[in-house]
């Protein structure tokens, strides 16, 4: 995001939760990190506050982002997501979401769960990130990638240090700050 956002969202009335809750702070849950990229990947050339609205539309259908579910969908589910007007309508997103689920069982397999391969991976440039996102998952180019990375503190940059909630994510202590010290 950028400097504008940590002034306009902590008082606005779609961004406020996220930006003051959510935005940069460490996330181990697998389910959170599956909507979050889900999210990110649903904002590709739109607007975030897009994507804010329809996050509960996203949840309920999604199935809760449950990994296990949306990795067993198939042609029947992506048509039933594809005529569901609450959410974005995108079959390339959607797919991709689903294969991402897809992924993540796999990096159950290979590393116990996302968050365990995410943390064997770190730490990493955002280049090397963007590589590996391309590499692993569907649908992850440079922006996706980043915005998710710094979302769920991989990378620094969610919050200015003059952001009153800057302190806040530093108290949890993001994996970025390990590496880099900002």
């Amino acid at each position: 995001m950028s400097i504008e956002y940590c002034e306009k969202a902590p008082k606005h009335p779609v961004h406020a939760v996220y930006h003051n809750t959510e935005y940069g702070f460490p996330v181990k849950s697998e389910k959170a990190l599956f909507e979050r990229l889900s999210m990110e990947i649903m904002q590709a050339g739109l607007s975030w506050e897009t994507v804010l609205k329809k996050r509960k539309a996203f949840n309920k259908a999604f199935d809760g982002f449950s990994v296990q579910k949306v990795a067993a969908y198939g042609s029947k589910e992506v048509a039933r997501l594809m005529a569901d007007e609450s959410i974005i309508r995108n079959r390339r997103k959607i797919e991709a979401i689903v294969a991402n689920a897809q992924t993540i069982l796999t990096l159950r397999t290979t590393h116990g769960s996302f968050a365990k391969w995410l943390a064997a991976h770190h730490p990493r440039s955002k280049k090397e990130w963007i590589a590996l996102f391309k590499k692993t998952f569907t649908f992850t180019g440079g922006e996706i990638t980043g915005e998710f990375l710094m979302s769920i503190g991989y990378l620094p940059g969610a919050h200015e240090p003059d952001c009153k909630i800057y302190k806040a994510v530093m108290a949890e202590n993001p994996p970025w700050r390990g590496v880099s010290g900002r």
